[in-house]
C-alpha cells in the first residue's frame, strides 16, 4: 500500500511539475498543442514507469471510477488520492522555487481560472472533458482492452482534450492539478478551485458507470 501512495506522489508530481511547468515557461512558444503534449507526455513517462507499481492514476477522477467499479477499496482511494495531492503540491512547489530564482514572477503558476464563459458552462467544459479521459482509462485498462498502448492512448488523449479546454477553463479535468497551483497563488484560483474538484470528480463518476454499463468493462 504504501509503496502505492509512493508512486502516486511521483507520478503526480511529475504531471504537474512537467505540465504546468511546461505552460509557464513555453506555453507563449509551443502555444495550445505544446502544453497538451507536455501534460500528455507527463502522464505517458509515469504510465510507463510508476504505472506497474499504483497504475498510474495521479488523479482523483480516476481514482474515484476505480473505486465506484470496485477495482480498488476505500483505504486504497484515501491513500491514492494523499499521494496525488502530496505529489501535486510538490510539483507546484519546485516550480514556484525555480522561478523564484528568475525574473519571472511566481504569479503564473499555471493556475486554472474561467473567463468568457458562464460558471454553468465552465462546469459542463470540465465535467464532460473528464469524462472523457477518464472513460477512455477505464476502457484501455480493463481486461478487455489492455494493450501495450495504455500509455500512449491516456497521454494522446489528454493532449487533445486541452484543445478545448484551454481556451475555456485553461484546462484541468483533475482536482489536484487545480488544487496545487491555488494554494500558492490563491485569488480567483482558490475562489473557482470548488468546480475544478467538484466538476472533474463528477465526470469521473460518469464515466465510471458508462464503462461499466456499454463497454462491460467490469466483466
Amino acid at each position: 500500500m504504501v509503496k502505492k501512495g509512493l508512486a502516486e506522489v511521483i507520478g503526480t508530481f511529475f504531471l504537474v511539475f512537467i505540465g504546468t511547468g511546461t505552460a509557464v515557461l513555453s506555453g507563449n512558444v509551443v502555444g495550445t498543442l505544446g502544453i497538451g503534449l507536455g501534460f500528455g507526455l507527463a502522464i505517458m513517462v509515469a504510465a510507463n514507469t510508476i504505472g506497474q507499481i499504483s497504475g498510474a492514476h495521479l488523479n482523483p477522477a480516476v481514482t474515484l471510477a476505480f473505486l465506484v467499479n470496485k477495482r480498488l477499496d476505500v483505504q486504497e482511494f484515501i491513500v491514492y488520492v494523499a499521494g496525488q495531492i502530496i505529489g501535486a503540491i510538490l510539483g507546484t512547489g519546485l516550480l514556484r522555487l525555480i522561478l523564484g530564482m528568475t525574473d519571472l514572477g511566481v504569479d503564473n503558476l499555471a493556475q486554472t481560472t474561467y473567463q468568457g464563459i458562464s460558471t454553468t458552462g465552465a462546469f459542463i467544459i470540465e465535467m464532460t472533458l473528464t469524462a472523457i479521459l477518464v472513460f477512455v482509462i477505464m476502457s484501455v485498462t480493463s481486461k478487455k482492452g489492455e494493450t501495450s498502448y495504455n500509455g500512449l492512448a491516456i497521454g494522446l488523449t489528454l493532449t487533445m482534450l486541452h484543445f478545448i479546454g484551454v481556451p475555456l477553463t485553461g484546462m484541468s479535468v483533475n482536482p489536484v492539478r487545480s488544487l496545487s497551483p491555488a494554494i500558492f497563488v490563491g485569488g480567483d484560483a482558490m475562489s473557482q478551485l470548488w468546480l475544478y474538484i467538484l466538476a472533474p470528480l463528477v465526470g469521473g463518476l460518469i464515466a465510471a458507470v458508462i464503462a461499466k454499463t456499454l463497454l462491460q468493462t467490469e466483466e
